[in-house]
């Protein structure tokens, strides 16, 4: 249970998909405006990474490596993945239609977001369990929650600081994520390696 425990704690925090991976930077800057989005985007990219940890696994395991296809992981990952982020688009737009709209063009992105199909990818190759494959899928996607709420409150905050023309928007984004990437690193010595 511990090592579960630890596992969860470093996908979340340790190893961060977007402050350490520098995986799903997409949605992650162009989702993070508006904490409101950013939670939302947060909460289909839990439930999409985590769900696809687990068919992925199970397709890896029970489908892929029995008839000798390997080699259409990739592809058939892919597919899992745009399966799962087509339902969360029709419950989204059947329950929150204005956060289906907020997310616009970055909810349908998630199916080419490098953070679900990394997870996905670093399951098997680190060999991981069914268990720890989904303990690791939500940690990460956690982490990547925690990542894009944190930004976005900074980013709203931006937006009614006074600074220096030239650092508004964008570069002021920028900025700010590469100081949230260096304070993630102080996570490093937490789980020993």
């Amino acid at each position: 249970m511990t090592e579960l425990i630890l596992l969860f704690v470093g996908s979340a925090l340790v190893n961060n998909v977007v402050m350490s991976h520098f995986w799903g930077i997409c949605p992650f800057l162009g989702v993070s405006k508006k904490t409101e989005t950013a939670f939302g985007m947060g909460l289909a990219v839990i439930f999409v990474i985590t769900l696809s940890s687990l068919i992925t696994y199970l397709v890896q395991n029970y489908l892929l490596e029995p008839l000798g296809l390997e080699y259409l992981q990739t592809i058939a990952f892919i597919l899992v993945i745009a399966v799962l982020v087509q339902v969360v688009e029709m419950v989204l737009r059947k329950v929150s239609f204005s956060l289906y709209q907020a997310l616009g063009v970055y909810l349908p992105l998630i199916t080419t977001n490098c953070a679900v199909l990394g997870i996905a990818l670093l399951n098997v190759t680190k060999g991981y369990s069914l268990i720890e494959s989904v303990i690791n899928g939500f940690g990460s996607s956690t982490g990547f929650m925690i990542a894009i709420v944190l930004f976005s409150g900074i980013r709203e905050r931006l937006e009614m600081s006074d600074m220096p023309e030239w650092m508004k928007g964008f570069p002021g984004a920028l900025i700010s994520a590469g100081l949230m990437a260096v304070a993630f690193l102080g996570f490093t010595g937490m789980i020993p390696a």
